[in-house]
């Protein structure tokens, strides 16, 4: 069983082109069903963030990852990250 201190922190690896996505921020739950939805990477830090402005976060569907292992966790997104929103 997972609990959400062993998703949370740990850097996402896409194994549809092996790149690092980067690590969980936070993660999206269902309450009703009491399941995880999906989890949630930090947007792209950049120039604007040094005047306030924030990017978005990203979502990856919970359906799209494939393992949590002890440092990383696998997820396989063969496209954009926007779409899998």
């Amino acid at each position: 069983m997972l609990n959400t201190e062993d998703i949370r922190n740990k850097e996402v690896i896409n194994i549809y082109d092996g790149k690092s996505l980067g690590f969980v921020y936070d993660i999206e739950i269902n309450l009703k069903e009491g399941k995880i939805e999906g989890i949630v990477l930090p947007g792209e830090r950049g120039l604007f963030n040094l005047f306030g402005r924030e990017s978005e976060d990203f979502v990856i569907k919970w359906k799209n990852v494939k393992t949590v292992g002890e440092d990383v966790i696998l997820v396989n997104v063969p496209t954009s990250l926007e779409s899998t929103t």
